[in-house]
């Protein structure tokens, strides 16, 4: 598909059964669309009134209906939103607002459960299967991951699906998820595979290669040690004060510490509710690994119709980044790191694979 660009049709669809309403042809985003792991990402549109069918105002009706991409050059959906916000009026142009479905889970509750001895993907099942109920069509495709845990949530906490989930991913060799979007049997809608995995997409060897000089226009290294990127002590608190105050012990990088490295300390709460210490020493785990050297975020802008298409490469998936040259790297640049979010800007044939290195 290389040298084709990105040309979307977009879908007006009934957010309780993902059918389609009507086919959006005026619909333009009015930025690039955007994926993220086990997060939501939001998108603007304009829609051209007069362009559009009688009853636009059906396939974009807030809170009832939702908006799907497809690429028409392989016929896959690549994004799908619910619809949020709608201004209309005397223009010409309606303005919409939506946001991916992990945003839905943020409006669901789990109640209370306890589950003990659990397999970590039947956590996030049993967490997730009160929003099938009235909800978008979420179909869940969870794979055991040979873990077990215990988790509690109480009703009374308000804590959202969605923060419960996000909890549950932050533990250190927690497990990942993400919603996907996918044509319907009959082709006739879309439902939302939510996909949980020990490590979502195909890590490892990849055919997945973007090079500079190339069909990547430009990049970035991004490396930080701000508050909450980097640390080499990490403590986890759960809520109260004072000595009652349930902490994790503190979580060191010896290694580095006894190589030289200062001691640079950071706590966190990281979730409400927190009744288990192993829990908290499971998020101060986590967060030492992820902070130890410091945040290292690679983001590429690659010619979108020169580049390899989403759909070949997606979300948790290793890509290749070859560098030739650059004054960053002037000797080059070989690396590989798993694709923790995307961004889509079809107007610009422009593609940007967002790439995080895991220590």
């Amino acid at each position: 598909m290389a040298g084709l660009p990105y040309r979307l049709a977009w879908y007006g669809c009934d957010l309780r059964t993902g059918g389609i309403v009507e086919d959006l042809p005026s619909l333009s985003p009015t930025g690039a669309l955007a994926r993220k792991l086990g997060d939501a990402t939001t998108l603007q549109f304009d829609l051209n009134i007069p362009g559009a069918a009688s009853n636009w105002d059906e396939a974009t009706a807030p809170g009832a209906s939702l908006l799907v991409a497809v690429d028409t050059a392989t016929d896959t959906p690549v994004w799908g939103g619910a619809v949020l916000a709608r201004d209309a009026g005397s223009a010409q142009t309606a303005q919409l607002g939506a946001a991916t479905l992990e945003q839905y889970l943020n409006n669901r509750f789990p109640g209370t459960q306890t589950l003990v001895g659990t397999d970590q993907a039947a956590v996030i099942s049993a967490l997730v299967t009160p929003a099938l109920t009235g909800g978008p069509p979420i179909v869940i495709d969870a794979i055991s991951t040979g873990m077990v845990m215990d988790y509690y949530t109480q009703d009374g906490d308000d804590k959202s699906i969605l923060s419960c989930l996000q909890e549950v991913m932050a533990l250190d060799g927690g497990p990942e998820w993400t919603i996907d979007v996918a044509w319907n049997a009959s082709h006739s809608g879309f439902q939302f595979p939510l996909r949980v995995r020990s490590a979502i997409g195909v890590q490892g060897a990849t055919s997945t290669t973007f090079d500079f000089p190339g069909c990547v226009a430009s990049y970035t290294l991004s490396e930080s040690y701000e508050s909450g990127k980097g640390a080499t002590v990490v403590i986890a608190r759960g809520e109260g004060e004072g000595e009652s105050r349930l902490t994790s012990s503190a979580h060191e990088a010896t290694a580095l510490i006894a190589g030289g490295w200062p001691r640079w300390e950071y706590r966190y709460t990281p979730a409400t509710g927190v009744t288990d210490p192993d829990q908290l020493d499971a998020h101060a785990t986590q967060s030492l690994t992820l902070m130890a050297q410091g945040a290292q975020v690679w983001t590429l802008e690659a010619v979108a119709s020169q580049a390899p298409r989403l759909g070949d490469w997606g979300l948790g998936d290793t890509v290749h980044l070859a560098v030739e040259t650059s004054p960053r790297h002037p000797t080059g640049a070989d690396m590989t790191a798993r694709c923790w979010a995307w961004e889509l800007d079809p107007g610009a044939d422009r593609v940007r694979p967002i790439l995080v290195e895991e220590s």
